[in-house]
C-alpha cells in the first residue's frame, strides 16, 4: 500500500467512477439472426413463400429488415440452373417476409436470402429448402 495521501484518495474515487458508469447493452452479432420458413411445403405453380427473420438470442421476430438479395432454384435436387423469379410482396405481420414465385415442378427448392438488419453491421445470409408438391 502506498503512503501518498493523494493516491489513497484517488483510488476510491476512480473505483466509484468506474462502478457508476451504466452498463452498455450487449451488441448483437450478425450471426445472432437467421431466416426460417413459416411452412416447409408449397404448391407447384404460383405461390407465396413466407419466411421469418429471428433474433436467435431472444427467439423473437425481427421487423424492418431490408431484403436485398433473393434467389430460388432447385439446387437441392442437383438442378441449380432451374431457377425462377422471386418478388417480395407486402406482409401484415412484423418479422414475416413474403415472396411470390412460380414453382414450375415438384421437388426441393432452395430460397437464398440476404438482408440488412436495422442498427447492425453486416449481412444476414441464409439458404432455406422447401418442398414443392402438387
Amino acid at each position: 500500500m502506498t503512503n501518498n495521501p493523494l493516491a489513497r484518495a484517488l483510488a476510491p474515487a476512480l473505483l466509484g467512477a468506474a462502478l457508476s458508469v451504466p452498463a452498455l447493452p450487449a451488441l448483437a452479432d450478425i450471426k445472432d439472426y437467421r431466416f426460417e420458413l413459416v411452412q416447409q411445403e408449397a404448391k407447384v405453380g404460383e405461390t407465396v413463400i413466407a419466411v421469418r427473420l429471428i433474433d436467435k438470442r431472444s427467439g423473437k421476430p425481427v421487423p424492418d429488415a431490408v431484403v436485398f438479395a433473393k434467389r430460388l432454384d432447385m439446387a437441392p435436387d442437383a438442378m441449380e440452373e432451374m431457377a425462377t423469379k422471386v418478388e417480395q410482396v407486402p406482409s401484415t405481420e412484423p418479422g414475416i417476409y413474403r415472396f411470390k414465385a412460380k414453382l414450375s415442378m415438384q421437388g426441393r427448392w432452395r430460397l437464398s436470402l440476404a438482408a440488412k438488419v436495422q442498427g447492425e453491421t453486416g449481412t444476414v445470409e441464409d439458404k432455406l429448402v422447401l418442398q414443392a408438391a402438387k
